[in-house]
């Protein structure tokens, strides 16, 4: 992971945070990944849903919700006129 200097002078519970956001976010995708690995290689339905990994709808509903929930608009576009 690679911060960019001008982020460190941002606000660090808020900089600690969007990087929790993108580890879980990856982590998400790695375990689907690992999913539909473990599914080409045979695995049945049951055996899958004892791993506990996201299935591709439970990936698409956290980053939605974590998109509704997480400010990425740009502000300066955003002014009353």
């Amino acid at each position: 992971m690679k911060v960019e200097s001008a982020e460190l002078h941002r606000d660090s519970a808020q900089l600690a945070g969007e990087i929790l956001r993108l580890c879980q976010k990856a982590a998400n995708r790695a375990g689907l990944a690992l999913r539909k690995q473990l599914e080409e290689a045979g695995l049945d339905a049951a055996g899958l849903a004892r791993t506990g990994l996201p299935t591709e709808a439970d990936v698409a509903r956290q980053e939605i919700v974590e998109e509704q929930d997480y400010d990425t608009e740009p502000q300066s576009w955003l002014r009353s006129v």
